[in-house]
């Protein structure tokens, strides 16, 4: 009989304690207007220095910004504008890290980020 009331306890904590992990992971402290606007100036900033860079295409990268993290999704089609993303993203100020899921594309097909 102890060992089934214990048994239950201790499934019933490591419920409620997953349960308060799972949801302080997936809540963010909300950003003001101010800090949107700036998020949205960032990515701006990031979106035209890809596209001025001559050495990568940039038509197919997203961009978005949080917090001063930088967000690059899309495509390319080379290693080396998956690289050269992020190194031209790295370099605008006010960029704090830089984040890619880009995909690769070779030979038309999709590849690991």
């Amino acid at each position: 009989m102890w060992n089934d009331t214990a048994n239950r306890v201790l499934q019933s904590s490591i419920v409620a304690i997953t349960a308060l992990c799972i949801n302080a992971c997936a809540t963010h402290p909300a950003r003001t207007s101010a800090e949107r606007a700036a998020d949205d100036q960032l990515a701006a900033q990031v979106d035209r220095a890809l596209s001025a860079d001559p050495n990568i295409f940039a038509r197919h990268i997203d961009v978005s910004a949080e917090h001063g993290i930088i967000h690059l999704s899309g495509f390319v089609w080379s290693a080396e504008d998956f690289y050269e993303a992020k190194r031209v993203a790295a370099t605008v100020p006010g960029v704090t890290s830089v984040h890619s899921q880009l995909d690769m594309v070779v030979g038309g097909k999709g590849s690991a980020r």
